[in-house]
């Protein structure tokens, strides 16, 4: 199979809702990460996402729709402040669970009864879900466990030759996966961290809980479960504290013959003169922005990237620690 690229024009969104529409699996930008798009109520369609990326079949899908799509068809909303949330934070990182009316096929819910539903805010993909009006499945498009991508090259590096078209919406701006957040019960629960932050969250429904995820769950979302987001290449994870802890490693790792890189905020960089670094950047978003886009970077000229913890998880920085120790812890 031949993959193109393509810039997002009237042709290519008219292109990836014919393939779609027969059944096809198509790359789709949005503001979070990229994803692999299928249509939601195909079986077959949302089969072969499973495929392409090797992705265990009881890790459910997230049901991305157009900001003007009536949810009601998919979902049962059976509280008051699910409206206020959807007023507040969509189109945009927030992905709510609510009851399914069983109009997705069941493999996109691994068998549930909920469904996992988020209008993204990228441009382009808000015309494909407006001209294509149904609800799309769209995972991270990258292979199974693999970091998530963030640019239409990055798809293309993991899944050349596996999917017909990506569509090229330019850099993820988010650069992290959406908040999932539980809604079918009286105070929403978070599932997985993101942009939309606990704090956030609180101010729209004045409480609001973290999951904690127990052995033998039944999932719900996501990015719960299994490893994920892992860089093709030797990694370690240590706190600000352990910074000499940092440099031992780099230097042993040098003396093994290794390229060591050290992760970091753009503020700790001045604790490795010398020394091979990534630069996560300053703020919480713009640090969020760039990890994928780091890791996916250093595993390309390094054989070890030490990653530094962030300072608190307070805010962003929660959603950026759930996904700096699942690929790097």
């Amino acid at each position: 199979m031949t993959t193109q690229i393509l810039p997002i024009t009237n042709e290519s969104l008219e292109l990836a809702k014919q393939l779609l529409s027969n059944g096809q699996v198509v790359g789709i930008p949005t503001e979070t990460v990229y994803g692999l798009g299928a249509v939601a109520t195909d079986s077959l369609a949302v089969k072969k996402i499973f495929e392409v990326k090797g992705r265990p079949s009881d890790n459910p899908l997230i049901a991305h729709v157009h900001k003007d799509y009536d949810l009601t068809k998919l979902v049962e909303i059976n509280h008051p402040y699910v409206y206020r949330l959807m007023q507040e934070f969509m189109p945009g990182p927030l992905t709510l669970v609510m009851q399914s009316k069983g109009v997705v096929c069941k493999e996109a819910v691994c068998g549930g009864d909920t469904l996992a539903i988020r209008m993204p805010s990228h441009e382009g993909c808000q015309q494909l879900l407006k001209i294509l009006d149904m609800p799309v499945v769209a995972p991270s498009a990258n292979l199974s466990k693999h970091t998530s991508p963030v640019t239409a090259r990055h798809v293309y590096n993991d899944l050349n030759g596996l999917v017909p078209l990506i569509l090229d919406g330019g850099k993820s701006t988010g650069g992290i996966e959406s908040t999932v957040l539980d809604v079918t019960g009286e105070v929403p629960r978070i599932l997985r961290a993101g942009l939309v932050t606990k704090e956030m969250i609180e101010s729209v429904t004045g409480k609001c809980l973290i999951a904690m995820h127990k052995e033998g769950d039944k999932v719900k979302s996501p990015g719960v479960k299994y490893k994920h987001y892992k860089p093709n290449c030797q990694t370690a994870l240590f706190t600000e504290e352990q910074i000499d802890k940092v440099n031992l490693l780099y230097e042993q790792a040098l003396k093994d013959g290794q390229k060591p890189y050290i992760m970091c905020r753009s503020d700790l960089i001045g604790e490795f003169k010398g020394k091979n670094v990534l630069d996560l950047g300053k703020t919480p978003k713009e640090i969020a922005s760039n990890l994928y886009d780091k890791l996916l970077e250093g595993e390309k000229i390094a054989d070890l990237i030490i990653a530094v913890e962030m300072p608190n998880e307070q805010g962003v920085y929660m959603g950026i620690m759930n996904r700096l120790r699942k690929s790097c812890g």
